[in-house]
């Protein structure tokens, strides 16, 4: 995830912002701090900076979509802004209703991962992330689209889906933490195989593939660390593409190895590429198959063909502009 160019869009420090109302999504799911303790923190530091706020508690994750809508309504009406407390799934999800009314969005991350807050150096603390924040400045930040969904850390189908349906399930048994979700991401490879035929449609042209992965990055951090150089295209308003070619579970856990060390790029079974927009079909059936697709940690169908692009209105993040973490 990156900033738009200035050439695209500049704001400037605004004082008024330092009296924004505060409308915060809160996942109670999410996060190492006790409920008790995250909302008792927020309520102290926000009145004393005198700032009017409101939570709204999304108890599933189906309860989200209309939690921030409701959140939207309260900061639409005193002309603030919408916050979201939980990881990049639940940040993704408050950003489809924010994204179009082109308010104020800001973060409290409380994930496993965090790419975006990372990518951005908001702490995982909520006392450090809450205190960073009333001091942040709207500033314009890149999203991705697949289809009418946005995207802020990356957009997939093949493998990636997979894994992370499995991670999910892992961590139902064992819990939310870095190593389930290892051993996890393990057991995918060792035991799924797949490959999928597709045609990419990019500037005009037209081409088959065989892959067992199709990735979409849009932050810089995440494709960093991986050693996939064209993150520095995110800079430029383009989203980066990574393709890995079917090989056996020995091969993808070399793969994966390479990746920890951010050596990914370097491989001869893997291709990646910049561009502004990308159309996926299916390369034989029917152009209106429907999909597996992962969107910053959720899984989902969607419809085909599936366009990747860069979202033409950008998200104005409340971001205090102090650099992407390690």
């Amino acid at each position: 995830m990156s900033i738009v160019p200035a050439s695209l869009s500049t704001l400037g420090t605004n004082p008024e912002v330092s009296a924004l109302p505060l409308a915060v999504v809160l996942n109670p799911r999410s996060g190492r701090e006790p409920l008790a303790q995250r909302l008792s923190v927020l309520r102290r530091l926000f009145a004393e900076a005198g700032r009017q706020h409101a939570f709204f508690m999304a108890e599933r994750g189906a309860d989200l979509p209309r939690q921030a809508a409701l959140a939207l309504g309260w900061a639409k009406a005193r002309q603030g802004a919408v916050i979201a407390a939980g990881g990049d799934g639940t940040i993704n999800a408050v950003v489809q209703t924010v994204l179009p009314s082109g308010l104020p969005f800001g973060v409290l991350p409380q994930g496993t991962f965090n790419y975006f807050g990372r990518a951005h150096g908001i702490p995982a603390n909520t006392e450090q992330a809450a205190r960073r924040l009333l001091q942040a400045q709207p500033r314009p930040i890149q999203v991705g689209l697949l289809n009418d969904r946005a995207f802020l850390v990356n957009a997939s189908l093949g493998l990636y889906p997979r894994l992370l349906e499995d991670r999910e399930a892992y961590k139902r048994h064992y819990g939310r933490n870095r190593i389930v979700a290892l051993f996890a991401a393990l057991a995918t490879v060792l035991s799924r195989r797949g490959q999928w035929l597709i045609e990419i449609e990019q500037g005009g042209q037209r081409r088959s593939a065989r892959t067992s992965t199709l990735f979409v990055g849009n932050n810089r951090l995440q494709l960093d660390q991986v050693g996939i150089e064209e993150g520095a295209l995110l800079d430029q308003d383009r989203l980066a593409a990574v393709m890995v070619d079917p090989v056996g579970p020995l091969a993808l856990l070399g793969l994966g190895l390479r990746g920890a060390l951010g050596r990914l790029g370097g491989s001869d079974h893997v291709g990646s590429f910049g561009f502004r927009q990308l159309t996926v079909r299916p390369a034989r059936g029917s152009d209106k198959a429907r999909l597996k697709v992962a969107i910053d940690g959720e899984v989902m169908h969607m419809q085909t063909p599936l366009v990747f692009r860069v979202s033409p209105q950008p998200l104005r993040l409340l971001w205090d502009g102090q650099g992407p973490a390690s």
